[in-house]
């Protein structure tokens, strides 16, 4: 993955200080032999605040920075993070018909970036994600999306099975692709309350979550290959769901 050195903050009190700002954090990288306060401070801050936390040796930290890093690097994102249960409430209030991507592992930033487009180009509501194995929310993915990243809230939680529990206890239901399903894409209901599941290039969505999906569907394709792209299967689940709610 790309990390853009414009992007950095670095240093024990400038990190700590923006974490407790509430600045739009998209990782920070700790020292691997780094104990006392500092880690026990930055475990605490980062957690509260859903920031993933990556323990990293010291020769990483030194590829990133020239300057005194002092063991500790933080990556700003361009934009902020939401939180689901701010969002989705305010959703029901203003009578919109919730849809949602739900995105567990997919890490590749231009795939992130695509999906991101697609989404709020078809009237999606927001892209949610747990707080480990996600995609960098930096220059590179806002290029991509072609500035959609700016437009569509991105919700990190700490738990995305969480997240899952809690748009079910809402009335939302969770769908996920499965090429061993029989129900075709177009042949489910998608005007109602939705939330897509979308799974990393290659291993898909794990077992656990797509356990937790309320109904599995199947993407109608003829070739040989194996599967869709992730963000060209989001495509084509974002776009069916926006004809559908057209009428």
């Amino acid at each position: 993955m790309k990390e853009s050195a414009n992007q950095i903050i670095f240093g024990r009190h400038p990190v700590v200080e923006a974490i407790q700002a509430n600045a739009s954090i998209d990782k920070v990288l700790l020292q691997r032999d780094t104990r006392g306060e500092l880690e026990k401070e930055l475990r605490h801050l980062t957690r509260d605040r859903n920031i993933p936390l990556q323990m990293v040796p010291k020769d990483r930290l030194n590829s990133l920075v020239r300057g005194n890093h002092q063991g500790v690097i933080a990556f700003m994102a361009p934009v902020g993070f939401q939180r689901l249960e701010n969002l989705l409430p305010l959703l029901f209030e203003q009578s919109a018909m919730p849809l949602f991507i739900l995105l567990d592992g997919v890490t590749d930033v231009r795939n992130f970036g695509a999906i991101a487009r697609s989404a709020e180009i078809a009237g999606a509501h927001a892209i949610v994600m747990g707080r480990n194995k996600t995609p960098l929310l930096n220059a590179e993915a806002l290029k991509t999306s072609a500035g959609a990243l700016r437009d569509i809230p991105v919700c990190r939680e700490s738990s995305l099975p969480a997240a899952i529990e809690y748009l079910q206890q809402s009335g939302v239901r969770v769908l996920a692709s499965d090429l061993t399903a029989e129900e075709r894409l177009m042949d489910i209901d998608l005007t109602g309350p939705v939330a897509f599941i979308l799974g990393a290039e290659g291993r898909g969505i794990s077992p656990s979550i797509a356990k937790m999906s309320d109904q599995r569907f199947i993407i109608p394709q003829r070739g040989k290959t194996d599967s869709f792209n992730v963000s060209v299967a989001a495509g084509i689940m974002l776009y069916e769901s926006m004809r559908q709610r057209l009428g």
